[in-house]
């Protein structure tokens, strides 16, 4: 038999057991070359406005890079350790390591690089489809086209080749450390058995737990005000990111098998068919593979953490829009708003009108401030405050003595929580007033740029008003003391009037404001972000269910002495598969929900600094990635039953 005909059967005989990964090959090649695509299609200048789309989508496809290396180095290790045997049988028979090298990686680049091929082609097929969603999401109509990318195609050639180098370079070093013996032995050592409860096992069982619920607790008190000073916020949540991390290890390494045990013996060793199959593989099997699964759950948690608060910026992105500004288009000047009502006029375009007069005035609420975070830039005595008449709100009747906030920013509520009852002064440049302070309104009556970046608006009597009003502080007060809101009647019209206001020179000033310009600016970034940690996230999945199954192919493989002495006691395919099946939950669920959980808290802890909805965005997120991850836990059963098929 020649060597190329060894090389054929040999790549036909483990095509059957290489049959994901060249999937995966081929999924991670499509993915990195229609993401490298973007980079230098020309519809991406479009995202150049706010965020440079290029730039970005270039800074993740390094870590596209990362991900994917660190997958391809570790699928090559599983396989090259499952034909140790084989390897083992080529020296028997007198091949040299240096022939048997040869012949791997003879094999390798045939599969290797027909699948980058299938990649990239998939890729160019389908960068059409990435690009329509990735402008879709950032809201930029353009035209796009299929085009083919020389570049894209060069990086993408370079970057898998350096790959394919270092899995040669993995190969050659296993091939020439290994003697004869230890090859037959390397599967059976692949991983370290443990067959009784230590008490090492059960120390870093509970240890695991409580460091787990402790960093939990710590985030949900993150900005309850417990942390009075940046450094402890700092320390916190080094805390919080080492608790999860360090107990999630613990938890691999010693909580499932204590559990599990203390599961065994409630059932005075008494386990059923089921629960051997289950329970007592993964005892050991989870401890063995604590890293790797510890890595898997901290990168699932931090890809849908990320993916949630992206979305949830996404989501809120319209909502926001109307929290920082009340009005279609805001104006700080008589003047500007003349010119735009003349253009509007000039379009055909009704609109109504709204006139609010604001001064500006330095409050004393240290009697009302909660919250003490020492190190935030901020005098309770001293707070430069708008304040508006009570004639400004539908259905208020204020005394003069009586002072109300509207309009609080959520972020800065968090760090800065004020009571719902108490005093104020309001001072003028001569004089003070004392208030007393009602409580916190919803209500937004003007923009966050006349409100110095989202502080309340205080609401005072018409007469207290007036006092104000005659003894300003000239040195605090904006140009215009009059904020003036339009809003068009017919929102079909909105998007003409937006481009009339982008054609007029006043919509340069900062005071200025068009609610869907802001709209669509957060659209576009977050649509951006959203988009490539989705993509990010989409791959490491793939990825690591990818490990999961090739972990379950060894174990099934490992195990079939076991399922042939079963299945000739007796017990039925049926019976072996519903235990299969337990176990599937525990090796995919427990990865799964340890995850959901980390990026639960982790969500939970500062949503609020990125948008106004929580739930919706990252339910969608937990449900989508769910149901993905699920697929290989289904694979791995498929895999299962054929091992269990043939094992008789």
């Amino acid at each position: 038999m020649s060597i190329n005909h060894l090389i054929l059967r040999n790549l036909k005989k483990n095509l059957k057991n290489y049959y994901l990964y060249v999937f995966a090959l081929i999924f991670s090649v499509s993915l990195y070359f229609a993401f490298v695509t973007l980079q230098y299609d020309p519809a991406m200048d479009g995202a150049e406005g706010t965020v440079k789309g290029a730039a970005a989508i270039k800074a993740a496809s390094i870590l596209l890079i990362a991900i994917v290396t660190i997958f391809l180095l570790y699928a090559n290790q599983l396989f090259i350790k499952r034909r140790s045997k084989e390897i083992g049988l080529f020296q028997l028979i007198g091949m040299t390591k240096s022939g048997i090298f040869r012949i791997l990686s003879a094999e390798n680049f045939i599969l290797y690089f027909g699948s980058l091929l299938v990649g990239v082609l998939i890729g160019f097929a389908g960068s059409k489809l990435v690009m329509m969603i990735l402008l879709k999401l950032m809201g930029i109509e353009t035209v796009t086209s299929l085009r083919f990318s020389a570049e894209a195609l060069i990086q993408t050639v370079i970057v898998f080749g350096a790959i394919y180098l270092f899995i040669l370079l993995m190969n050659y070093v296993f091939i020439k450390r290994q003697t004869i013996l230890s090859l037959f032995r390397v599967t059976s050592s692949a991983e370290s058995r443990v067959k009784k409860i230590s008490m090492w096992d059960i120390v870093f069982g509970v240890l695991g737990i409580v460091l787990i619920l402790s960093g939990y607790y710590i985030s949900s008190k993150l900005f309850d005000g417990d942390f009075s000073q940046m450094n402890e916020l700092f320390m916190a949540m080094i805390f919080i990111l080492g608790a999860v991390i360090i107990g999630t290890y613990f938890f691999y390494k010693g909580s499932v098998t204590f559990i599990t045990n203390i599961i065994r013996k409630k059932k005075d060793g008494y386990l059923n068919i089921h629960e051997v199959l289950s329970l007592s593989s993964i005892m050991f099997r989870m401890k063995s593979n604590a890293l790797l699964l510890t890595i898997i759950t901290t990168v699932s948690a931090l890809a849908i953490s990320l993916l949630s608060l992206s979305y949830i910026s996404y989501y809120s992105a319209e909502k926001s829009a109307k929290e920082r500004i009340p009005s279609h288009f805001s104006l700080a000047s008589p003047k500007d708003a003349e010119k735009f009502r003349e253009a509007l006029y000039a379009k055909g375009i009704d609109y109504r009108e709204k006139r609010i007069d604001f001064i500006q005035v330095n409050a004393n609420v240290k009697q009302i401030m909660e919250t003490k975070l020492k190190e935030v830039n901020f005098d309770p005595n001293l707070m430069t405050l708008s304040a508006v008449s009570e004639k400004s709100v539908k259905d208020l009747n204020l005394s003069k003595d009586e002072a109300l906030f509207t309009g609080y920013d959520d972020v800065l509520g968090k760090v800065m929580t004020l009571k719902n009852t108490g005093e104020i002064e309001l001072q003028g440049k001569k004089k003070s007033i004392h208030q007393k302070y009602l409580g916190m309104k919803d209500e937004i009556l003007l923009p966050y740029t006349l409100t110095n970046g989202g502080l309340p608006v205080a609401i005072v009597d018409e007469t207290t008003f007036q006092r104000l009003k005659a003894d300003l502080d000239p040195e605090i007060q904006h140009e215009s003391s009059t904020y003036i809101g339009i809003n068009i009647k017919d929102e079909g019209q909105l998007k003409e009037a937006n481009a009339v206001f982008q054609e007029l020179s006043i919509s340069e000033k900062y005071e200025n404001l068009s609610r869907l310009e802001i709209f669509n600016n957060q659209k576009e970034s977050m649509g951006l972000i959203m988009f490539i940690v989705g993509f990010l996230g989409l791959t490491f999945l793939i990825t690591s269910g990818c490990i999961l199954y090739f972990k379950q192919m060894d174990e099934s493989e490992e195990e079939k002495p076991n399922y042939t002495i079963l299945r000739k006691l007796g017990f039925t395919q049926g019976d072996l598969l519903k235990g299969i099946r337990a176990k599937q939950l525990f090796n995919f669920g427990i990865p799964l929900i340890i995850g959901l959980l980390h990026s639960y808290f982790a969500v939970q802890s500062g949503w609020f600094l990125f948008g106004t909805e929580l739930w919706a965005p990252m339910i969608i997120v937990m449900v989508i990635y769910t149901i993905l991850y699920s697929i290989f836990g289904m694979l791995s059963i498929l895999y299962y039953k054929k091992v269990i098929k043939s094992a008789l």
